[in-house]
């Protein structure tokens, strides 16, 4: 069983919480630390972003993110470095890497699978591997024993949800709007609606993200979902906090989410 399964065997009915920040933002030497503080405030699973130069899923907070840590020259195997040091500490947290497919595929599935793997990451999301074209990754990453995750989108056919059924493992990330990272318009009303088609087809765990922005929002979702994904709204956070004070602010942000979320699992 991977850590991502455990987690949300351990959870029960209680909601998962995934956050996201990119890795190098605002400084490589701050990552592990802001990973951390993100556990700290109540974190169960962390998606760390890999920064790239055409983020195509992202809108604009994220794609300053990326940018701030490629003037450091952040590379995929950076990332890997900043894992293996959170692992250093945390063992049991799961950590997802979440990007595009150009810097694997530079790497090389197989060495990238084997790479992870050994740096202590869970789980991969690649944004431009579609399920239809995505056996190879898959089996990388199974023979590492990594869990390959999807996305699903309000467009997703029924075809696609259901070859994500065969290809996922982990969770499944449902995007709840048309559009990118960031946006403000998330109708709750909708991503309920098609939930009752999801769960015929996916047995995983589903998580909701984008435009989920603050508490009432993430219990909003939480109503729906298995766990709601954070990732905008604390890039935003750490890019006006500054260093000195990102890690304080993110923990705090967390705990207020963290408390909403388990109070809609009481209600």
């Amino acid at each position: 069983m991977s850590r991502i399964t455990s987690t949300f065997a351990e959870l029960g009915p209680r909601k998962a919480l995934i956050p996201y920040i990119t890795a190098g933002d605002p400084h490589p030497s701050d990552t592990v630390g802001l990973l951390h503080a993100l556990v700290r405030g109540g974190a169960d699973i962390l998606e760390l972003g890999v920064p790239f130069s055409d983020p195509m899923a992202d809108g604009p907070v994220i794609q300053r993110a990326a940018e701030r840590a490629l003037v450091h020259r952040v590379s995929l195997r950076d990332v890997l470095a900043m894992v293996r040091e959170f692992r250093r500490q945390d063992t049991q947290t799961p950590v997802v890497l979440m990007g595009y497919a150009n810097p694997i595929e530079r790497m090389g599935l197989s060495n990238f699978a084997q790479a992870a793997r050994d740096a202590g990451v869970d789980g991969v999301l690649v944004v431009d591997y579609p399920p239809e074209e995505a056996e190879a990754f898959t089996a990388a990453m199974r023979a590492e024993k990594l869990d390959p995750i999807f996305l699903l989108a309000p467009t997703s056919s029924d075809a696609r949800i259901a070859q994500v059924g065969l290809l996922a493992s982990g969770y499944v990330y449902y995007v709840s709007l048309r559009g990118v990272t960031g946006a403000a318009h998330l109708d709750v009303d909708a991503v309920s609606a098609v939930f009752p088609r999801l769960r015929t087809q996916l047995k995983l765990p589903i998580g909701v993200g984008f435009g989920i922005r603050d508490a009432a929002s993430a219990r909003s979702v939480a109503r729906v979902a298995d766990a709601v994904v954070i990732g905008s709204a604390l890039v935003q956070l750490v890019e006006k906090a500054g260093p000195d004070n990102a890690e304080h602010e993110l923990q705090d942000f967390m705990a207020g989410i963290r408390a909403a979320l388990d109070e809609e699992t009481s209600a």
